[in-house]
């Protein structure tokens, strides 16, 4: 390890550092626009200059530039201080002064930047150059004038989200930053470059205009638009949020965020469900909250009852219902709404286990019915860097989708996973720390789970330090009901079978309620959406950012979540409502609050109440293992449209009808 001085202050850094990051080990804050720390070193904006010695005698890019040993660093001598003032001044000749309108202002870089290390005052008086708007989609909105050619976006996008969308033309003065035939960005990942930008060049469309940084209200929550479990910030205002942006964490989302996770917050307002309907002659009539109950309490349902849990499902909602349907004398609980049936007897056995870090360290991979751009976007950033940094190679069986890395698709025959062409089992054998990754499509095919698990095993997939078997589930609620016990041997076509007369449906609405024609459906939810429209008794709940809840996401990381705002109107929260039905039913719960309801729940699974990775233990079920000739199904249709906020989203409806439909928009000036 060389040895550097930093101002006075020798310390060992790790071989191979840059001077910027030797500085930062020392505590020394370096400025810069260009350097991102997950992103290759471009070297454009010279922000980060400091004195080296030995070298030559001017300041040089420290984050271009490798540490060795003896190095003499000086980071606050008077010509670093010049050298700065003077990269400022130059930013600042055609930066526009916008401050006042931009919707960077408050967290904008260049301006901490401009007041902690500029002059205060600008020698040039030419006039600033003007470049026109670009257009990048529904999520990201341009203001060109303001960029100053960090490439920080054209880098994410090539190197992160695997697109090459974005890119620069032109050179010198006449430099522009503009997506590909002004398009739109075709990534599920683009939001991310609002946050990067140092400026503001390129900022959320969606949010344009709509508040500024200080009046908001800021809650750490943990995301549920799909089973990753991002960790993000629900910036609100009043009863109202605003924006989610991730957080870092670099076990589960480093520091990215989905577009829907992202953008699917102004569905949070619309269709909203806030009082409680009662069907009287066909028609969904606004109720009292005691109407609704003993609507319920009229079914005279005894121990014919069920709960089915949506794919938003919190693990307190799903323990209270559960709770009520075991008070009432029934099991019969299922979160597997679409119909998978995959045997759950062992939780290891349909978990994510190499964990979602350490997936970017496999060295050959196996997608088996997994879209993973959409399923699990970062996820298969991972995936993505495995490749991209690493050399790993990829199969997959499955229906032929980009997955912005070179991919050998092998067929999408089920029957494939049992009878693997050579090259791929040879790939996997000779592998050592190989992956295989069974997604939506592959569970939903009986026999691939089975033959999956047979494969790992023949290929030494799970060994000491590392379990190459994995399982990508698409519903943020999946392995927290399993762990409640929200599985039925043979599926939701149990409880079907069983013919209940009242069901209790957890923000389901992907449920065929055909099935369900002679039972009393209760719908407990927060849109009007198709559970809503098929109930004979709707309670409105609360939505994600309204409750404080618990969570375990595809990789059984138990993750908690505060709450940002209160619900509308009459909605409650969902553990309190099945609180209150208790007493109009004549049973007992065992707890009269949220924190009771938790405790109870830890209770009963004390796994629930350690923050991090759940210890499953490893055991593969013997199952099945020769899935029959078919093709896999694949697991989600439209990636912007998967939940009912989503769908009542004007966001993600529009990134839907563009992106992946070839809709045309025309912007204002056209």
């Amino acid at each position: 390890m060389p040895k550097v001085t930093v101002d006075g202050v020798e310390i060992d850094v790790p071989q191979g550092a840059t001077v910027l990051q030797a500085c930062e080990m020392a505590g020394k804050e370096i400025p810069r626009f260009c350097y991102h720390e997950r992103l290759s070193i471009a070297g454009n904006c010279r922000m980060c200059l400091v004195e080296v010695a030995p070298g030559p005698p001017k300041p040089q890019a420290s984050c271009a530039l490798p540490t060795a040993e003896g190095q003499v660093i000086k980071t606050d001598s008077p010509m670093v201080k010049k050298a700065r003032e003077g990269v400022m001044e130059f930013l600042l000749i055609n930066h526009p002064l916008d401050c006042p309108i931009c919707d960077q202002g408050g967290e904008c870089d260049l301006q901490d930047q401009s007041i902690a290390y500029g002059r205060g005052a600008t020698r040039y008086d030419e006039n600033k150059r003007a470049v026109t708007e670009k257009y990048m989609g529904p999520i990201v909105k341009t203001q060109m004038n303001r960029c100053i050619q960090c490439t920080r976006c054209v880098r994410f996008a090539e190197e992160v989200a695997g697109v090459e969308d974005i890119g620069a033309i032109g050179r010198g003065e006449n430099m522009q930053i503009t997506s590909y035939l002004e398009h739109a960005v075709a990534s599920e990942l683009s939001g991310n470059i609002v946050d990067l930008c140092p400026v503001g060049a390129l900022t959320s469309k969606p949010y344009a205009f709509e508040a500024r940084p200080w009046e908001l209200t800021k809650t750490l929550g943990i995301d549920m638009m799909d089973a990753v479990g991002t960790n993000v910030r629900i910036d609100s205002r009043g009863r109202q949020v605003l924006r989610v942006l991730p957080r870092i964490n670099d076990d589960v989302n480093e520091e990215w965020a989905s577009d829907k996770t992202r953008h699917h917050v102004d569905g949070l307002t619309r269709r909203r469900l806030d009082r409680p309907y009662v069907r009287k002659d066909g028609q969904l009539v606004e109720a009292t909250w005691a109407e609704a109950f003993e609507a319920i309490k009229a079914v005279n349902a005894g121990k014919s009852v069920a709960a089915i849990a949506g794919d938003m499902a919190d693990c307190e909602t799903m323990f209270a219902a559960k709770a009520l349907i075991n008070a009432l004398g029934s099991t019969l609980l299922e979160g597997r709404q679409t119909g998978l049936d995959y045997d759950v007897s062992s939780l290891s056995a349909v978990n994510f286990n190499t964990g979602i870090a350490e997936a970017e360290n496999a060295d050959m991979i196996l997608l088996i019915g997994a879209n993973l751009r959409w399923e699990a976007p970062l996820i298969n950033t991972r995936i993505r860097k495995a490749v991209w940094k690493k050399g790993a190679k990829v199969f997959a069986i499955g229906p032929e989708k980009d997955q912005t890395y070179k991919v050998a698709w092998l067929g999408d025959d089920a029957s494939l996973v049992a009878k693997l062409p050579a090259a791929a089992l040879d790939a996997l054998k000779g592998a050592e720390r190989p992956l295989i990754i069974v997604g939506g499509g592959g569970l939903a095919v009986p026999g691939i789970h089975g033959a999956a698990l047979a494969l790992a095993k023949s290929v030494n997939a799970v060994k000491d330090g590392w379990n190459g078997f994995s399982v990508v589930h698409m519903a943020a609620s999946r392995m927290g009901g399993l762990m409640l016990g929200y599985a039925q041997p043979g599926g939701i076509k149990d409880i079907v079978a069983a013919k209940p007369k009242l069901a209790f449906f957890l923000g389901a609405d992907e449920v065929d309620f055909t099935d369900f024609a002679k039972t009393l459906k209760v719908y407990v939810g927060h849109h009007g959406d198709k559970g809503a429209h098929a109930a004979d008794v709707i309670l409105p709940a609360a939505a994600w950012t309204e409750k404080d809840f618990t969570t375990v996401n595809t990789e059984g990381r138990v993750q908690r979540s505060e709450k940002a705002v209160f619900a509308p109107g009459d909605a409650r929260e969902d553990w309190s409502i099945f609180r209150a039905l208790a007493d109009t039913l004549g049973v007992s719960l065992g707890f009269d609050s949220f924190d009771a309801c938790r405790a109870a729940m830890i209770a009963a699974v004390p796994a629930l109440g350690v923050e991090g990775v759940a210890d499953y233990g490893w055991s593969a079920s013997k199952l099945p293992a020769k899935p029959e000739a078919r093709a896999i199904p694949s697991p989600i249709q439209d990636f912007y449209l998967t939940n009912a906020i989503c769908r009542a989203s004007p966001t993600m409806q529009r990134c839907s009808d563009e992106i992946l439909h070839g809709g045309e928009y025309a912007e204002a000036a056209e």
